[in-house]
């Protein structure tokens, strides 16, 4: 049996595939430690959304290597996929595990042998295409919150991504495994779910093979058989797509028991021209109709707006057009992306590029639009009650927690609330932009 550490670049549904791996490690008698209590093998899960991929890959593998010379490297994830042959050429690594391999480390894991010295890493990586059974995951590193992936891959072949590429065609889970898993973590205590994946509205595909269920689960059904699992007192909807997030959706998110009110919605851009170049399956007119229907239905919704900025193609009039777009929507804060080249992307083939400070310069302006939004939003929400779910970071005698609706609040200290979930009122926003509370009620 082998000490084992894991280290997790990345999204949250490689957080939960982590996690899951890990425990099926430990189920067969291996010892879960930290990354530097000299492990046996190292375990790094890496991501490939950013040019900065190989970068972070070596970085760590070199870390690995101080740690523990003797200690086997295995790098697994969506870089794995993408660019095993050169993953093994890295100086200290042992072995790269593509998206069909990686749920087979428990059953590799007892081949693992160091490699001499030059040469390199055993490479355990199928086509893409083979990529097409779904593996259920959740993570459990925090006991006040679980990402639980229902879903997985994606079908849609947008300009700049490498995913489909990485984690090969859209497949998920059946419901009654998802509510089952909803129930096991409740008795771990977990009081918050947050759904993940690649492309949850997608739910539906049994597997990468784009089969269908004979009688097609969706994710409003899917939602609907959640918000009766008792133990769990809220679900959270990671990040959805404009053109699934339906009227249906919206309106029963808007009424259920579990399900806060708080989306996260991809954008890319407030441009029509540069969405056709994304290749986008959407119009800004959709989504700021889905924006409207939210703010409609629950006013003080917390939405959630990813961007690209720089993409080919994007000009300086274009560029202000999401800008503006941005601006007047009523959205409460900006995951701000800078884009860069993937290979084997469409995107690739666009003219003109962007100059990198040019990118550089429209991140900025976004990332300061984002800071102002979600100031507006906080400050828009104090005087109300809310609920907060206390967590178990500690710092300078005060500890943090997320309302419903997002807002992210301190409160001074108290053993009693970690985990716990407290009616309060939002009093104001302080100087680290948190939002200062005041005890409202008894614990709900």
């Amino acid at each position: 049996m082998k000490k084992v550490a894991f280290y997790t670049l990345g999204c949250k549904l490689n957080f939960s595939e982590t996690s899951t791996l890990a425990r099926l490690l430990e189920e067969q008698g291996h010892e879960r430690v930290e990354f530097n209590e000299q492990p046996d093998v190292f375990i790094i899960n890496t991501c490939s959304v950013t040019d900065n991929a190989d970068k972070k890959c070596r970085k760590i593998v070199r870390e690995a290597q101080k740690i523990n010379p003797d200690g086997y490297v295995a790098i697994l994830g969506c870089y794995a996929q993408l660019k095993p042959q050169e993953i093994a050429q890295i100086p200290g690594v042992d072995a790269v595990l593509g998206a069909a391999e990686k749920f087979r480390l428990h059953e590799l894991i007892g081949t693992f042998d160091k490699q001499p010295a030059g040469e390199s890493a055993r490479v355990f990586n199928s086509p893409i295409e083979e990529a097409i059974e779904y593996h259920a995951s959740y993570s459990l590193n925090d006991r006040t919150r679980t990402f639980l992936k229902v879903q997985d891959g994606c079908d849609y072949p947008c300009s700049y991504c490498t995913i489909p590429l990485a984690r090969g065609k859209s497949r998920s889970d059946t419901i009654a495994n998802v509510v089952r898993a909803a129930h096991d973590i409740a008795e771990r205590g977990v009081k918050e779910i947050v759904l993940t994946g690649v492309n949850i509205g997608d739910f539906g595909h049994v597997d990468g093979s784009g089969e269908i269920l004979h009688q097609k689960e969706t994710f409003l059904d899917l939602i609907q058989a959640l918000d009766e699992v008792d133990g769990i007192e809220r679900f959270r909807i990671s990040s959805i797509e404009p053109n699934l997030l339906t009227d249906e959706i919206i309106a029963f998110v808007a009424q259920s028991k579990r399900f806060v009110p708080h989306f996260h919605v991809p954008l890319q851009s407030g441009s029509n021209k540069v969405l056709g170049l994304m290749r986008r399956r959407y119009k800004r007119e959709l989504y700021a109709d889905r924006v409207a229907k939210i703010k409609e239905l629950m006013p003080h919704a917390c939405i959630g707006v990813d961007v690209i900025v720089g993409h080919p193609g994007e000009t300086d009039e274009l560029f202000k057009e999401t800008y503006q777009f941005l601006t007047e929507l009523p959205v409460s804060y900006l995951h701000v992306f800078t884009y860069s080249e993937r290979p084997n992307t469409y995107a690739l083939s666009i003219k003109p590029v962007v100059p990198g400070h040019v990118r550089a310069e429209r991140s900025k302006m976004l990332h300061i639009l984002s800071d102002k939004k979600r100031r507006a939003f906080y400050e828009s929400q104090l005087g109300r009650e809310a609920t907060v779910l206390f967590e178990e970071d500690i710092a300078d005698g005060h500890m943090q927690g997320f309302t419903e609706n997002y807002v992210r609040v301190v409160a001074k200290y108290d053993p009693l609330l970690i985990n716990e979930t407290k009616r309060i009122r939002l009093l104001a926003v302080n100087a680290d932009s948190l939002v200062e509370v005041e005890e409202a009620d008894i614990l709900v």
